[in-house]
């Protein structure tokens, strides 16, 4: 259906049949999702002229969030003034749309300045929007930005989950800073941080180690973390470090590693292809046949 015909339906919805409100503002952001801004604003327009339906607040929360998935910053702040400007206070949702809208349109200065507007405001942050303040930091390069964000998340007992130090490891990685990651595992440590995060960072940390062939604090750092209670969760992580032994012709070093986690990981079939691969290459025909008989045993 072309815009013109969803417009004249609106029209038709709105003056003959009287619909309810809430129908025209779930239909105003439906349009916004698949990118029909075009008939949104028509509906809009329809609303204003209306005695009895006039947009509210929701109303102006779906143009918000409907232009934070089309990632126009611009349109997402005038609506958003736009709300303050008929009478209408901010509210979290629209905060966790126009920071987030930020961040994805790499629009970091702008994204900073809504989370400081919001605190200031006294309206208290969710998980998400903690998220991506810290993602907007991480993919800005700034080091020492997201060490001060992480330290403020410690100190006020806000929730560190996976995804938050997957991004904060995947930027001291890229960077070389694993002497940071190391920091960092000391601060979680003091602050008696578990669960995913620290696992995140652990398995971050080796994953360096692994890239760099540092195979000593490859093993430090594995039997770190399992004493600690914790395995591997991703077949890549074991895999990086298997690449590494087989770099390094550790193969003896390689079987003791490969012991030791199968207590407390199971071995994926992409894990065993690349056993395989790796010995047939050097021609280690009894480790190769032992990797296939363990592959029978495993089912795969």
């Amino acid at each position: 259906m072309c815009r013109l015909q969803c417009t004249c339906l609106l029209r038709w919805r709105l003056v003959e049949l009287n619909p309810q409100l809430q129908f025209s503002i779930l239909f105003v952001y439906a349009c916004l999702l698949s990118s029909n801004a075009i008939t949104a604003l028509s509906l809009f327009e329809i609303m204003e002229n209306s005695e009895s339906y006039q947009p509210n607040s929701e109303t102006y929360d779906n143009f918000v969030a409907g232009f934070s998935n089309l990632r126009d910053v611009n349109k997402m702040q005038a609506w958003f003034v736009g709300k303050r400007a008929a009478g209408f206070s901010a509210n979290l949702q629209n905060y966790e749309c126009l920071i987030s809208g930020c961040v994805k349109a790499r629009d970091f200065d702008t994204a900073d300045k809504l989370y400081e507007e919001m605190m200031s405001s006294g309206i208290m942050p969710s998980l998400h929007i903690m998220e991506w303040v810290l993602e907007g930091r991480c993919k800005r390069g700034s080091c020492d930005q997201v060490k001060e964000f992480l330290n403020f998340l410690l100190e006020c007992k806000f929730e560190i989950n996976g995804k938050m130090i997957e991004n904060v490891a995947r930027l001291y990685s890229d960077l070389g800073k694993v002497d940071e990651m190391e920091m960092l595992l000391e601060i979680f440590t003091e602050f008696n941080q578990v669960g995913e995060a620290l696992l995140q960072l652990h398995c971050g940390i080796i994953r360096f180690y692994a890239m760099m062939d540092r195979l000593d604090d490859v093993e430090f750092s594995v039997g770190r973390m399992m004493s600690q209670g914790m395995s591997f969760k991703s077949p890549s992580d074991v895999e990086k470090v298997i690449s590494s032994y087989f770099r390094q012709g550790a193969y003896e070093r390689l079987d003791l590693f490969l012991e030791h986690i199968k207590r407390y990981f199971k071995l994926s079939r992409s894990t065993y292809d690349l056993l395989v691969a790796g010995y047939r290459r050097v021609g280690l025909m009894e480790k190769l046949n032992l990797v296939m008989e363990d592959m029978i045993l495993a089912g795969l």
